[in-house]
């Protein structure tokens, strides 16, 4: 059921972290994978590495998601080179911590030309070409800022937000023509975005307050993209799923153990 062979898909933002490893896993699920991402030779020449050690042919290119004619020319070249498009990733995005009263027009508007507006920009190219064909799985990258915020990120969580809203749309609309859509909300992920914000301070919290123990990495959420694009997902639809290592759910506050209670009797609140 998580079988990809013969499948072609886009990762968008796939030279480097998250993105990166997806693509290599959907290779190794079977797939051939395609991807458009900023300038980053290096990064780019990795990807496509790994995606041939897996025996699958890659295709890295240029450009920028926030433009809608670079990603639909992109997705053209994807079907001219490789075939139909099967799986859509939108991974393609930015970090701004920024006091809101201290950001400019231009920065909020630029934060959410990538990370929301790329995502409707890819959204439309791959559906303009599952509907008709009426298969096809889009997967979204959210983030559990959008139901756990943090200060000083507001123009990162209107976006990732807005990500949730538009894939439960979309999931809607299309989920009868074929097309699954699902999201997948990343909790705290080592990537080369996120190295310059997590200072030892933040990681020490981060490890206290995370179930698991540890920050995630990138393999840790790509897998469970590899499930959302594969037949195994087939009736999911409109779903965020969490992968976070338990942080959300923690609660935990310091309360004091009673250890004169006797068990199962605790004092009354």
């Amino acid at each position: 059921m998580f079988d990809l062979n013969g499948k072609r898909a886009v990762v968008t933002g796939a030279s480097r972290g998250i993105g990166q490893a997806t693509a290599v896993a959907l290779a190794r699920a079977g797939a051939d994978v395609a991807s458009i991402h900023l300038p980053d030779l290096e990064g780019a020449e990795t990807t496509v590495a790994g995606i041939e050690q897996a025996g699958r042919r890659a295709l890295m290119v240029e450009g920028n998601t926030a433009d809608p004619g670079a990603v639909e020319s992109f997705a053209a070249r994807v079907e001219d080179e490789l075939g139909p498009i099967d799986i859509w990733v939108n991974n393609a995005a930015r970090i701004m911590v920024r006091p809101f009263l201290e950001m400019s027009d231009a920065e909020w508007h630029d934060l959410l030309a990538s990370n929301l507006n790329g995502y409707y920009h890819g959204c439309r190219a791959a559906l303009r070409r599952m509907a008709p064909r009426r298969c096809g799985r889009i997967v979204n990258v959210s983030s559990i800022t959008a139901t756990q915020p943090i200060s000083d990120m507001s123009a990162y969580i209107t976006a990732k937000g807005g990500v949730v809203g538009l894939t439960r749309a979309l999931a809607l609309e299309f989920g009868a023509q074929g097309v699954g859509i699902n999201a997948v909300a990343p909790g705290a992920t080592e990537t080369p975005l996120t190295a310059h914000i997590y200072t030892p301070d933040v990681r020490r919290t981060y490890e206290e307050r995370i179930a698991l123990g540890r920050v995630g990495q990138p393999d840790d959420i790509a897998g469970v993209i590899v499930f959302l694009a594969s037949d195994a997902a087939a009736y999911l639809a409109g779903q965020e799923i969490v992968v976070d290592g338990g942080m959300t759910l923690n609660g935990n506050v310091g309360f004091a153990v009673d250890a004169a209670a006797p068990a199962g009797q605790g004092k009354r609140a």
